[in-house]
């Protein structure tokens, strides 16, 4: 008898996710405020231009984190360095599934009780890069927030090669919203 109520509760469990993972699909594709929605090509425009982006990501125990970090985007990938150990990682290995959200130009209108802004949000895998694709986006991080100093910059990864990795996210979803 205990022995159903163990498969029993373990169908319902199944269920719940399922439908769970379906409303969240359905959820990502919709947005809320339709008059705020942006195009895609707006969202990647900010993406790109953004200065860093919060990494959301959730643990083996259900707890979210979030970090702010620099980020370069190539390929409909967003890539990232960080140090060899960490919450975040721990969290990318355990489940890669993770969003990254980038807020571009805001402005606060007092008189008005609101905020001008644009933002967007990127769900997908997050993995660790390694190889020639790693080098790249290293190199790419380099142009990005050092274009001035590409060769020192080459040096310097060099130098903290062995204390670095490397994540990738693959894109699954973007989607952007503005008030301007």
């Amino acid at each position: 008898m205990h022995g159903l109520k163990g498969v029993k509760k373990a169908k319902n469990l199944a269920l719940r996710q399922y439908r769970s993972a379906k409303r969240n699909e359905e959820t990502m594709n919709s947005m809320r405020r339709k008059d705020r929605e942006i195009t895609t090509r707006e969202a990647v425009e900010i993406l790109d231009a953004g200065e860093y982006g919060v990494l959301s990501t959730v643990g083996e125990d259900g707890q979210p984190y979030g970090v702010p970090l620099s980020y370069v985007h190539q390929k409909k990938r967003i890539y990232f360095h960080c140090a060899i150990e960490g919450q975040k990682l721990e969290n990318i290995r355990s489940s890669g599934k993770v969003s990254f959200c980038v807020i571009g130009n805001t402005k606060v209108l007092p008189d008005k009780f609101t905020t001008d802004y644009e933002s967007v949000v990127v769900f997908g895998v997050a993995t660790e890069v390694s190889g020639q694709e790693r080098h790249q986006a290293l190199v790419w991080l380099l142009e990005k927030y050092c274009p001035d100093s590409i060769e020192a910059g080459k040096k310097y990864i060099e130098i903290k090669d062995q204390i670095t990795t490397v994540i990738k996210i693959e894109i699954n979803h973007i989607s952007g919203k503005a008030r301007r």
